[in-house]
């Protein structure tokens, strides 16, 4: 979960770091923090409701996706998504070999599909520049963003290099296929044991 302070990374509030500085302090860092622009910003903890639902998608992905040419890794492993950003996805999923930046192998370069779990603090950082950097991926084929106040899944696919669909899906009897990783995920597996009430 990003959160939207920025890290004092310099005696300069204006200077902007370059991916090479980012990178050489993030990987030397106690605490993730994620990369836009030239500025890092802290990971800040979850709620209850996004661990859950961050951790169902990961734990039924790395299931049915097990013996396959896909895999799912959860949000530790960061992903370059140009030379302007950095994120940590809740979960992304890679089929075939993972290609992995530097001689430190520690930065996923080609994802295939992404979650995200929305949060009140960065629904609009998801839904506006991360969605469109994200679409920048070349080998990205579907976003995904699980709502956390109510049983709704959003699915972006990809059509051609500029068009993107969206699909909606709502309730516990909807299914999300991603036909890119050859998956079907019901909605009730994702919400398991999620508490929308509190």
């Amino acid at each position: 979960m990003l959160n939207c302070q920025q890290v004092p990374m310099a005696s300069s509030p204006v200077s902007k770091l370059t991916e090479e500085q980012y990178l050489a302090i993030e990987r030397a860092a106690e605490f993730k923090s994620e990369f836009l622009d030239g500025v890092m910003y802290a990971m800040s903890g979850g709620s209850p409701r996004h661990a859950d639902l961050h951790g169902n998608v990961y734990a039924e992905l790395r299931a049915m996706l097990r013996g396959s040419n896909c895999k799912a890794f959860n949000s530790d492993l960061r992903v370059r998504v140009s030379p302007r950003m950095y994120a940590y996805p809740d979960v992304s999923v890679v089929c075939g070999k993972p290609l992995l930046a530097d001689d430190q192998k520690d930065v996923l370069l080609n994802p295939v599909v992404i979650f995200e779990v929305l949060s009140p603090s960065t629904e609009l950082y998801d839904r506006g520049p991360k969605l469109q950097l994200y679409r920048t991926i070349p080998s990205l084929r579907e976003y995904i963003l699980v709502d956390q106040n109510k049983i709704r899944v959003e699915q972006y696919i990809r059509q051609d290099a500029r068009t993107w669909t969206l699909l909606d899906h709502e309730g516990l009897d909807a299914e999300l296929k991603m036909d890119s990783i050859g998956a079907s995920l019901p909605l009730r597996l994702i919400y398991d044991g999620v508490d929308l009430e509190s």
